[in-house]
């Protein structure tokens, strides 16, 4: 018995060191990043498919995306330590160093700076760009004003940017419409989440929202209703560009409708039920619109 002990033990730490890893980078929410950037470049790109480069693409916009959630975790662990949704991570629960995951951060920047700069610079460019705004920006302004949201919307949104340079190698309006495209859906996105973790945030003096309920709460609920329009013109964008056809045009307005509605419902009513809705339908809207416009290309 004592020499099974033994043998798992090891295997044990492992995985919970793979596990923290996961965390420290935020695996789920790293590798959206990674497909909004390599649906871009396979929209923007002309030529027949290069899977080496879709490759360092998404190795490269993996590992940036790692070291700026590694460096937020990082500069945050105090107040992770605060909030249920984050207290087990890694660094606020002390089962890494902070000095891991600096060094980590590090390491991680590095290489994929390096990898988005086999491109071309403007790649490398916004890849540094999307990692210190994310880092040094937007982490410490979360606890100053909700101005944050509209910081923190810029690197959100620069994957998709990243991804047409990296083909085109130069800044288009095709690449303008996308990173617009995922700049303005961030913003209902994002005030839904921040309706539901409400108590949380605010336990850990973070100033997202201003406040839930009242005027204010209803202005919230406002724009987010308001950014949702802004996607219409946006989404029909890479049609009128000639870079999408008919196809792409009617599922990506259909889809920005049902952002549309979801928005107004929850500007009209507030609440959980409503914010649910719009929180689950935002994580829908990217993909079904990125996925569209690649199609419509095919």
């Amino acid at each position: 018995m004592q020499i099974k002990e033994i043998a798992i033990k090891p295997l044990s730490l492992a995985w919970q060191k793979v596990q923290d890893y996961k965390m420290l980078v935020k695996f789920r929410l790293s590798m959206t990043v990674v497909f909004s950037s390599v649906m871009a470049y396979l929209i923007a790109d002309t030529g027949p498919v290069n899977w080496v480069a879709l490759a360092i693409l998404a190795s490269g916009g993996f590992l940036v995306t790692g070291a700026a959630n590694a460096l937020n975790q990082v500069l945050e662990k105090d107040y992770d330590r605060l909030m249920k949704r984050t207290a087990n991570r890694p660094v606020a629960a002390g089962r890494m160093k902070m000095s891991e995951a600096v060094m980590s951060a590090g390491l991680m920047s590095l290489f994929g700076i390096t990898l988005l700069a086999l491109f071309n610079p403007w790649t490398a460019f916004f890849g540094t760009f999307a990692l210190v705004s994310y880092a040094f920006l937007y982490t410490p302004m979360k606890r100053l004003s909700p101005s944050a949201v509209v910081v923190g919307a810029v690197p959100g949104a620069l994957p998709t940017l990243i991804g047409c340079v990296a083909a085109q190698g130069e800044l288009t309006a095709l690449g303008l419409s996308l990173f617009a495209l995922q700049f303005f859906w961030q913003f209902p996105h994002f005030w839904s989440i921040g309706w539901l973790g409400y108590e949380d945030y605010a336990k850990a003096g973070y100033r997202l929202m201003p406040e839930r309920e009242g005027q204010r709460g209803r202005s919230i609920r406002m724009q987010a209703f308001v950014y949702t329009l802004f996607l219409l013109p946006v989404s029909a964008t890479p049609y009128l560009l000639g870079e999408t056809g008919p196809v792409s045009l009617v599922i990506v307005l259909a889809v920005t409708l049902g952002y549309i509605y979801f928005g107004w419902n929850f500007f009209k009513a507030g609440g959980r039920k409503p914010a649910l809705g719009l929180m689950f339908y935002s994580f829908i809207y990217i993909p079904a619109s990125l996925i569209a416009f690649f199609a419509d290309k095919l």
